[in-house]
């Protein structure tokens, strides 16, 4: 692990050995994250994705494709905010921490474009990744038009919001203590014998998004009491929420998060 994976955010310190011992009896060896069940209910809030305001208005025609790194040079028609795809990373989708593209880009929210596409919004069995929205996979790429979420990682947005409905709802509010843990894969290096594990409070929960040297969200966040759960594994596209029903509830309803059950993966 880096220097710079090693600094803390402010008010965050390192935990003691063992935090994670019950995720993994839990949840498995934690590599890309630990996946928890419900406990007992279960939401999945999807990463964020965006359509170009101006040009096509069909978002489910395909349009100009996004670009490989080797036909960048010269390219003049993509769109500000596009960049050329990570190395691994499918269909154009970035890896790792994400915001708003900016000016002449809209949130697009996963219902929107299933409707368009006549896609489910996760096909049954599925967890929300990359084999999402198959009328689009299956023809190589994503329209240009179309900013697909990242892999890995929360989008700022909708991280944020998760972290208001979570201290809303906790009777600790922002001083209910908490665990973050990044997965092996965020930080570059495979070792679980040495978790990067941090302890502090839900109301700076905003620093660990910007953790110097880890562009990821982190992969668990929970109450120290136990009683909720998030899991953004380094493979998928949404964060799993597990606690109370009346939590989940709360995020179900939140306007500006995009959440879904899904009765297979509880």
């Amino acid at each position: 692990m880096d220097d710079d994976a090693n600094a803390l955010p402010a008010r965050w310190s390192p935990a003691p050995a063992g935090t994670t011992d019950w995720l993994r009896e839990l949840c498995g060896d934690g590599l890309t994250g630990f996946l928890p069940p419900a406990m007992p209910d279960a939401a999945w809030v999807l990463n964020a994705m965006y359509a170009w305001e101006h040009g096509a208005s069909d978002l489910s025609d395909h349009g100009p494709l996004r670009a490989g790194p080797a036909e960048v040079s010269g390219r003049t028609d993509l769109l500000p905010g596009t960049d050329p795809p990570v190395e691994g990373v499918v269909m154009g989708g970035g890896l790792g921490r994400a915001g708003h593209p900016g000016p002449g880009w809209r949130r697009l929210r996963w219902g929107e474009l299933a409707r368009r596409t006549g896609d489910s919004v996760v096909p049954d069995g599925l967890l929300p990744c990359y084999r999402c929205f198959p009328s689009l996979s299956e023809k190589g790429d994503w329209p240009l038009n179309i900013t697909p979420p990242t892999e890995g990682s929360a989008d700022r947005e909708s991280w944020n919001r998760l972290i208001a409905a979570l201290t809303a709802y906790s009777p600790g509010g922002p001083e209910t203590a908490c665990l973050a843990y990044y997965n092996p894969m965020t930080l570059g290096a495979v070792d679980l014998d040495s978790p990067h594990v941090l302890s502090g409070c839900l109301g700076d929960a905003g620093a660990l998004y910007e953790h110097p040297g880890i562009d990821f969200s982190p992969s668990n966040l929970w109450a120290r009491d136990r009683s909720w759960v998030l899991c953004t594994d380094y493979d998928l596209w949404a964060t799993k929420v597990a606690g109370p029903t009346e939590l989940i509830g709360a995020i179900l309803d939140d306007p500006t998060l995009e959440a879904i059950r899904l009765p297979w993966a509880p």
